[in-house]
């Protein structure tokens, strides 16, 4: 039986309901009850959604269309496969977090705070559902908006306008090449004779996919998606504003950045399978920037003491393996590679979420300033313990099955990469327990003043569920493999089709 139930359209829609709730509350505590609330309602939407999904299925389920611009062929057109169905609970749950770990820090335009902050979340569930490369656009480029305001209203260092304004400007640019890539694709497919039966421009992703173009445009429309999608990614040298918007940013929005990897996720869905002759001619060139960026954030991270700043270059480190994973064009890599994805939104957002709790009693996140935590918070450390020990793909953990399926398929691929990857995790290991030892069980650098409890309630349980997926799903990976399994072998086996 089809889902043919708007589940997608219903979960778009809560975000102008509670929107209106929020602005007609004065009461800040029923602001932030309301908001997380709508994160909670979408979740349950979300796992519906993960729920009814037929996994022996290999195309998009959910599936809506609906005109938009019907002149020039772009229609409203949402829906998910099993690469995409399961960023969707996992995106609810982190805002759901985001909700939680901010609120006793924000008091000042409360409710536009929450509006952007629930904005945000519905656009990044719509990038994950939308299959018109417009429409994809669209929603893309409207996660501009919540976080130039986020940093610059929200912000905690002096310079946090500063750092809204790079990341903004450098995003409209590589906006650029992204709606260049999708235009001239659609004309493409417009004229080019042996596309003849799709009449006008297209932009559906499904017959975009059933179509693929020449050998000589994929090699334009490879290195377009590319320079469009590196910046989010990020791809090292594009890597700039995430250090600085690590010193300056609010935490919750470097838990969006760094646990939605929406550049990487663009690759898998747009620049892979749309470009696939070139992507195998070129697979060189991505496992070199893999390479380069799993080695560059692992020994930037080594000289860190900021732990704001360590999980900004680790997180540069870790997409690198992402970035082999998918380059590896086999059912384990990319596997590897979408599980991957998806930790981030438990690892390295949890470690944002509790690097932020520290920094809020201790007023700094520097090793140099901090010291004995684990004397005075032992419930805190020993998670900010095992969220990074999953990072490093410690067995027990999530971390270890998604990072030991890239390992597997990039050693049978890019050989020399693959042993790169090993010597970053050493290093990953060295950067993380050498700042750890230094925060949690240095000697103590000040008098503590009765700011440095440990977690309460709300923290607790933020912190006791993302421990519980990290454990969970490190125990039982096939909860997410298995779904994604028939998805996966389509999309290796699109590209595999583009080889003579």
């Amino acid at each position: 039986m089809e889902n043919t139930f708007p589940l997608i359209s219903l979960l778009f829609l809560t975000f102008p309901i509670s929107t209106a709730l929020l602005w007609g509350m004065r009461d800040a505590s029923r602001v932030r009850w309301a908001a997380l609330a709508t994160t909670l309602v979408d979740l349950a939407l979300c796992l519906a959604i993960v729920g009814g999904y037929q996994s022996e299925i290999a195309g998009f389920q959910w599936v809506e269309t609906h005109p938009w611009i019907p002149s020039i062929g772009v229609h409203y057109r949402v829906g998910v496969d099993g690469i995409s169905m399961w960023f969707l609970p996992l995106t609810a749950l982190l805002f759901a977090g985001a909700v939680l770990a901010s609120w006793n820090r924000v008091h000042t335009l409360i409710r536009l705070y929450y509006s952007l902050l629930l904005m945000l979340k519905t656009v990044t569930l719509g990038i994950f559902c939308a299959l018109d490369t417009i429409l994809f656009f669209f929603l893309w480029e409207l996660t501009l908006i919540p976080i130039y305001f986020l940093v610059s209203l929200w912000g905690v260092g002096p310079h946090r306008r500063y750092a809204a304004v790079q990341y903004t400007l450098l995003m409209i640019a590589s906006g650029i090449p992204l709606l260049m890539a999708f235009v001239l694709l659609a004309v493409e497919h417009s004229t080019h004779p042996t596309l003849a039966p799709l009449s006008g421009l297209v932009f559906s992703l499904p017959e975009l996919l059933a179509t693929p173009t020449s050998p000589a445009f994929q090699t334009l429309l490879f290195f377009l998606l590319l320079a469009g999608l590196a910046p989010k990614v990020p791809i090292v040298p594009f890597h700039v504003w995430l250090p600085t918007m690590a010193r300056e940013g609010p935490v919750v929005v470097l838990a969006f950045m760094t646990g939605l990897k929406l550049g990487a996720y663009g690759m898998i869905r747009f620049l892979l399978p749309l470009a696939p002759k070139a992507a195998h001619d070129y697979h060189w060139l991505l496992a070199g920037l893999g390479t380069l960026g799993l080695l560059y954030g692992a020994f930037l991270a080594l000289s860190q003491t900021n732990l704001l700043i360590l999980l900004a270059y680790a997180s540069i480190s870790h997409v690198g393996l992402v970035l082999l994973g998918m380059t590896s064009m086999n059912l384990t890599g990319i596997q590897g590679a979408v599980f991957q994805l998806l930790n981030f939104t438990v690892i390295s957002s949890g470690l944002y979420f509790m690097t932020g709790f520290l920094q809020h009693r201790t007023g700094s996140t520097e090793a140099i300033n901090l010291g004995g935590l684990a004397r005075t918070m032992p419930f805190f450390s020993a998670c900010y313990l095992l969220f990074g020990l999953a990072g490093l793909g410690i067995p027990g953990t999530n971390g270890f099955p998604a990072e030991f399926l890239i390992f597997m398929s990039t050693l049978e691929t890019h050989t020399g990469a693959g042993f790169a990857a090993l010597a970053a995790v050493i290093l990953g290991a060295g950067y993380f327990m050498n700042l750890f030892r230094k925060s949690f069980f240095g000697p103590v650098r000040h008098e503590l003043h009765g700011n440095e409890s440990d977690l309460n309630g709300r923290e607790r349980t933020l912190a006791l569920v993302l421990a519980s997926l990290i454990l969970l799903l490190g125990l039982a990976p096939n909860l997410l493999l298995d779904p994604m399994r028939v998805s996966a072998e389509n999309w290796v086996g699109q590209l595999n089709a583009a080889q003579p």
